[in-house]
């Protein structure tokens, strides 16, 4: 297994940007992004996440660790149409205009679809790909009208292939990906630059809560580095597509993996 690498420094990618990320509390993808985007120069912050108490400690971990002190946050549930808007609409207000929304809430599980129920089916599809097309769709008017802005979607590796167990996140992953794609022909005409992002594991404190042992080490053996990805490795892909960098990137989604097969 090859070495995490050492954590790279800023470089001011964001500087002078505002953000707007879901899902960013706890020890996931979305906090370690929203601390990298912090890292990164962002003027602004507003974090959002269904959990209270998450949530308060991620502002104040953002805040202690990185200096920042615009830091908003506001609890949102993505299936709900109306705490979107009023999420959107809020970010908007406090930071003068949301220049960056990283789209990250998502909900997976394992179950084989002999024996999934409707309900378990539908609860991942409404999280993973509703909740990114209702905050997709609140933003785009506000980023359109300005004529400038960048979306960067969580998707999954799982959209391109298969995995016993998932067909309910595989499947509302490639929907994220297909959303990405047709979304972003329509926003390039305002300005407004989509695409996503597609890792393969990363490992987290709620993943190892969520998946067996034996299944994260099967997984992580796939991988070329024989390791899974650090949620920072992830973030930094998100970052790059945020960012003046990848100012051409148009409906694509970039694979962050290092599987071999």
């Amino acid at each position: 297994m090859i070495q995490v690498p050492k954590y790279v420094e800023g470089h001011q990618l964001a500087k002078g940007k505002s953000v707007l990320i879901t899902a960013a509390a706890g020890a996931g993808i979305g906090f370690s992004a929203a601390k990298r985007f912090a890292e990164e120069g962002c003027r602004s912050l507003f974090i959002s996440d269904v959990h209270p108490k998450r949530l308060e400690a991620a502002v104040e971990a953002i805040k202690s660790e990185t200096g920042l002190t615009e830091v908003h946050s506001m609890l949102c549930n993505v299936v709900v149409e109306s705490e979107v808007q009023a999420l959107v609409a809020a970010a908007e207000k406090a930071m003068g205009g949301v220049d960056i929304l990283i789209n990250n809430a998502g909900l997976g599980g394992e179950k084989n679809v002999v024996d999934m129920l409707d309900e378990e089916w539908l609860r991942v599809i409404d999280v993973t790909l509703n909740g990114t097309f209702r905050m997709t769709r609140a933003m785009l008017p506000y980023m359109q009208s300005r004529k400038s802005g960048v979306i960067v979607n969580n998707a999954s590796v799982l959209g391109w292939r298969a995995q016993k167990g998932q067909a309910h996140y595989a499947a509302a992953k490639a929907g994220v990906m297909a959303l990405t794609r047709c979304s972003a022909l329509e926003a390039a005409e305002h300005g407004v630059r989509i695409n996503a992002v597609s890792p393969s594991i990363a490992l987290h404190e709620f993943l190892k809560k969520a998946s067996s042992e034996d299944l994260l080490k099967q997984l992580a053996s796939k991988e070329a580095f024989g390791r899974a990805a650090e949620v920072w490795e992830v973030a930094n892909v998100m970052v790059f597509l945020a960012s003046d960098y990848a100012s051409y990137m148009v409906g694509e989604t970039i694979s962050v993996s290092s599987q071999h097969a």
